[in-house]
């Protein structure tokens, strides 16, 4: 196309770069052709020609680092550089604020697994707005199932650590194990009333009827009878299974789920001791007994939780009623599922025991730990969960959608290296002197400092450890820029070793050759270095001698790799990638 001056190039390149920046490094076709075609409309009679170059200047600019585009882009457009100032959403008013004096939350796990991605909604968005209100977050342990979801003793203290690390440390912590002798309270004030029964029916018996809309036999009989049954399920009387207390609400309820749901039941503690009070009660409530209860006694103004508690809401508005209380203004947001993130608590806790996960911190997982093990942070889980709301209409994201607001956040703080993986020999001959070389920690704070090496040679040649994933721009005679360093030429491609000459110093001349860059690391000033992936695979290779100084837990990016958190510094660097 040879009527395709320079001029076009270079304004493809513009557009490319410019594209590239917003979209992480990768620029789209598309819109580059797009703005192409708008500013030379007169290109559109040749618009099969334009899209073959637009392709080839797009495929270079994607061979590019990020830094390298920006810098570029501020070369030679600064003025198009314009940084996205973008306010950051804020979360919408709670409901009829103004009828409470303190506005109190509270999140409530059930301590028999650590804490995922799947609780990050609840806890961001029940920890902020008590933020937004000046008011009260609690943390409340539902662990009243020591038979069924049975907790441990492990995860109380997991489930601390995970809240503090997420930057939402509650105000007040209640465990609901410690809280028995309450709900026997109320539930002899709701069987003396008449609000609550006994019900000692077989539970197929009890199904049939209620499905019918009709009273079980026990309904019907007076306080005085349900109390004595209910001090018979105290004191031994009853086994497990023999009895169970009953909220009355309406038989003819739409929803069989809420007809007369059970509040409290026997469970053979000696069989299934709970972990922190043994074998000290054996009747335990449910979880709309101790809940719904809960709320009221704790002062929650505002319950946000997932929509799929409506029922639950339906079932305790009962109770309430029967109590004299006014339930609590109740948020229910949609289902968010986060596509590829393992979120069964006991899947989680199944693959731990089995040894198919390393621990609670497998970066195999969407729990907290491996998220912190990864170099995730609070603040961009914070920032997706706000960002996404307490909307009731259900939402699916990818792991990008959290990698995005993590590089985001990370992307101006953290200092870049050097890791070459899969390293093999680069020999550049014929290079003329030593070179001093200053690569900046960071490309836009030259503030920070410098990494710095002397480049020496032995009869004029030099040797670096390159990636093997860079043997596809490696073409024999093809120019290529050591990032930072020199331009040298390809002389020999083997499988272990690559052969090259040097050609200029100059960045100018690798732009002229439109030379790909690729990273490198001195032989002889590298450090052997382990990355574990995502998948919990294991990448070997060589990092730059200065990542010797690195601190466990600093994250920091490894140019054209990705960010790596920093796991331990010895012999070996251990890191654990988070993503590009």
């Amino acid at each position: 196309m040879t009527e395709l001056s320079r001029e076009l190039e270079e304004l493809i390149r513009k557009f490319a770069l410019l594209n590239a920046i917003k979209h992480d490094g990768k620029a789209q076709t598309g819109p580059v052709m797009g703005k192409v075609l708008a500013e030379k409309p007169g290109l559109r009679t040749k618009v099969r020609e334009v899209a073959a170059l637009v392709n080839k200047v797009v495929d270079e600019v994607n061979s590019i680092p990020l830094d390298e585009q920006k810098r570029l882009v501020e070369e030679n457009w600064p003025q198009l550089l314009v940084r996205e100032k973008t306010e950051e959403k804020k979360l919408p008013p709670l409901p009829n604020v103004d009828k409470y004096q303190k506005i109190v939350t509270r999140f409530s796990p059930n301590p028999d697994c650590v804490l995922h991605l799947g609780s990050a909604r609840a806890i961001v968005l029940s920890y902020e707005y008590a933020r937004m209100y000046n008011g009260k977050f609690i943390l409340r342990f539902e662990d009243t199932d020591p038979k069924q979801k049975k907790p441990v003793l492990e995860f109380y203290d997991r489930i601390r650590e995970d809240l503090a690390w997420l930057e939402c440390k509650p105000d007040e912590e209640y465990i609901q194990s410690d809280r028995i002798p309450i709900y026997y309270e109320y539930a002899e004030k709701l069987l003396e009333g008449g609000n609550a029964y006994v019900c000692t029916c077989q539970p197929q018996t009890f199904r049939e009827k209620v499905l019918a809309q009709k009273p079980c036999p026990c309904r019907e009989l007076p306080p005085e009878d349900h109390m004595e049954r209910w001090q018979r399920m105290l004191n031994g009387g009853y086994n497990e299974g023999e009895a169970v207390v009953r909220i009355k609400t309406d038989l003819n309820h739409p929803n069989p789920a809420v007809r007369d749901w059970p509040a409290l039941r026997i469970i053979d503690t000696e069989k299934f001791p709970h972990p922190r009070v043994g074998s000290k009660y054996r009747v335990w409530p449910l979880y709309n007994f101790a809940c719904g209860l809960d709320d009221h006694l704790m002062g929650v103004t505002h319950i946000i939780r997932g929509k799929e508690h409506l029922t639950n809401m339906v079932r305790q508005e009962y109770m309430y009623r029967h109590l004299g209380w006014k339930y609590p203004e109740a948020i229910h947001y949609g289902r968010l599922k986060m596509v590829g993130a393992h979120l069964s608590k006991s899947k989680i806790v199944q693959g731990v025991r089995d040894g198919i996960y390393k621990g609670w911190d497998d970066p195999r997982l969407a729990t907290f730990a491996a998220l912190r093990k990864r170099g995730i942070t609070p603040a961009a889980i914070k920032r997706l969960i706000i960002d996404v709301g307490p909307k009731t209409s259900d939402v699916v994201l990818s792991w990008e959608n959290l990698y995005a607001y993590n590089r985001k956040i990370l992307d101006p703080k953290v200092n870049r290296y050097f890791f070459v993986p899969n390293p093999i020999q680069l020999t550049v001959h014929g290079v003329p002197k030593t070179f001093a070389v200053k690569v900046r920690l960071h490309p836009e704070h030259p503030g920070r400092g410098f990494r710095e090496y002397t480049i020496r040679t032995s009869e004029a040649s030099a040797l670096f450890w390159i990636s093997r994933e860079d043997l596809k721009n490696l073409a024999v005679g093809k120019a290529v820029r050591l990032m930072e360093l020199f331009n040298i030429k390809i002389d020999r491609v083997e499988v272990y070793a690559v052969e090259a000459s040097f050609l200029s110093e100059a960045y100018e001349d690798a732009k002229k050759m439109n030379a790909p860059l690729i990273h490198w690391v001195p032989i002889g000033e590298d450090i052997p270095c382990e990355v574990v992936m995502p998948d919990a695979a294991v990448i070997e290779g060589v990092a730059e001698k200065a990542c010797g100084n690195l601190k466990p837990d600093e994250i920091v990016q490894f140019e054209r790799f990705g960010f790596v958190r920093i796991d331990r510094v010895e012999e070996k660097i251990l890191a654990y990638f988070a993503h590009k």
